[in-house]
């Protein structure tokens, strides 16, 4: 599982954990339903945001969840899970994206894609994904070409940029990408009042998953020599916490704007989840219950000290479909991601071992899978990045989840 927008579960009330839960599993049902068993290798937590969006406007009702049979990431438990449109149009994003990243490395020759037959295996599952996902989205009435589009012009804008370069020209197309799908959901829902708003909180959602990748993968890619739109253009981390934070706070203005029906699980993830997101990959707070690992010493250099663990990117360095400084693919090596990524910054401390590569990745990702170590495990390593991940059905003593008196969107309580 992958994505910046990570909740301990421990922060989430009983029945916002539930929520979650059901959307996580209704998008990797979804993949699996519309496009088949591998598919589902895509699934990423913040993907079911969209999923999120489009019930918070609609309201639960009975026919938007079903119960699911036992499933090795739930322990062998059933439980309720979302359908409808909302989970369709997350697995129709997350697929044409994935398709998009893979077509990406298969152009760069990157590692075992550079083997004729490799390279052939992965251009026809790509081939694949991406039909597939473009058809769910014309079921949804939702053009994804608006998101191939991004990826193809995400690896112009990389070869220009140079020291100068404005940052956001950088992110712009992963920018446009988000904010189409967020928008879209205010059509599933039939709250066109809500499109604009909520555009604007997608435009600045995929900003911030573009800063924290780049963020948490700068070292990592000065090692490797990969492309990485920090070092590239010459901005600073104190810049680029600047930049997150104003993203922040956009996104929160922006919900206000929005009108919804029962908006506490959005405003969960969108107003907090990310705020430690954010600290997480500037390495200003970590989870009480994590402990220090490879390369989360303090950073030379780096205002906001030593890194917490990083979130795991679903499309970027160290995921399957990784590289390119975009979130969505593009430009040469570097991160990428419907979310952020690893390595940490290291700065003498041991450096984190290297991210697996696609073919490994996966073997590794099926393997945690079919032992439950994904959803019951304390401690994993990561099928990709490597890193250590806890399990999602872990609890954890980090602190409160309340609001601390934030005047955001909607209440927190519940």
């Amino acid at each position: 599982m992958f994505g910046i927008v990570r909740p301990c579960t421990h922060r989430l009330t009983d029945g916002l954990k539930t929520e979650w839960m059901a959307h996580l599993c209704g998008l990797c049902l979804a993949l699996r339903a519309d496009h088949g068993q591998f598919a589902r290798v895509v699934t990423n937590y913040d993907g079911l945001i969209v999923s999120v969006l489009t019930e918070a406007q609609t309201g639960a009702v009975a026919s938007g969840r079903r119960t699911a049979g036992p499933c090795p990431l739930r322990g062998m438990r059933t439980a309720p899970v979302a359908r409808g449109e909302g989970a369709r149009l997350a697995a129709a994003v997350s697929l044409v994206l994935a398709s998009a990243k893979v077509r990406d490395h298969v152009a760069d020759r990157d590692g075992l894609l550079a083997r004729r037959p490799v390279a052939a295996a992965a251009r026809r599952v790509a081939r694949s994904w991406d039909r597939a996902g473009a058809r769910t989205g014309r079921a949804l009435g939702f053009d994804t070409a608006v998101l191939v589009d991004a990826v193809d012009r995400q690896t112009g804008i990389e070869a220009l940029a140079g020291p100068g370069t404005p940052l956001l020209a950088v992110t712009e197309p992963t920018e446009t990408a988000t904010a189409a799908a967020f928008a879209h959901t205010a059509v599933l829902a039939g709250r066109p009042e809500n499109a604009e708003p909520l555009a604007e909180a997608g435009r600045l959602f995929g900003r911030l998953a573009h800063l924290l990748d780049a963020v948490e993968d700068q070292t990592a890619d000065a090692e490797s020599g990969a492309w990485n739109p920090l070092t590239a253009t010459g901005t600073s981390r104190m810049e680029a916490r600047r930049l997150a934070d104003d993203a922040l706070h956009g996104i929160r203005l922006a919900l206000r704007d929005a009108e919804f029906t029962d908006g506490k699980l959005v405003h969960v993830l969108l107003a907090h989840e990310l705020r430690t997101s954010v600290d997480r990959a500037f390495g200003t707070t970590t989870c009480a219950h994590g402990t220090p690992g490879p390369g989360q010493g303090p950073v030379p250099g780096n205002p906001y000290g030593g890194g917490a663990p990083g979130p795991y990117n679903p499309h970027g360095g160290g995921h399957p479909h990784g590289g390119g400084g975009n979130p969505y693919g593009g430009g040469a090596g570097g991160s990428g991601g419907f979310g952020g990524l690893p390595p940490q910054f290291g700065g003498g401390a041991p450096q984190a071992p290297k991210p697996r590569g696609f073919l490994a990745g996966c073997a590794m990702f099926t393997w945690l899978f079919c032992t439950c170590q994904i959803c019951c495990a304390r401690e994993y390593e990561g099928p990709w990045s490597r890193k250590k991940r806890e399990g999602c059905c872990q609890n954890c003593d980090c602190g409160s989840g309340d609001c601390g008196g934030c005047d955001c969107c909607c209440p927190c309580d519940g």
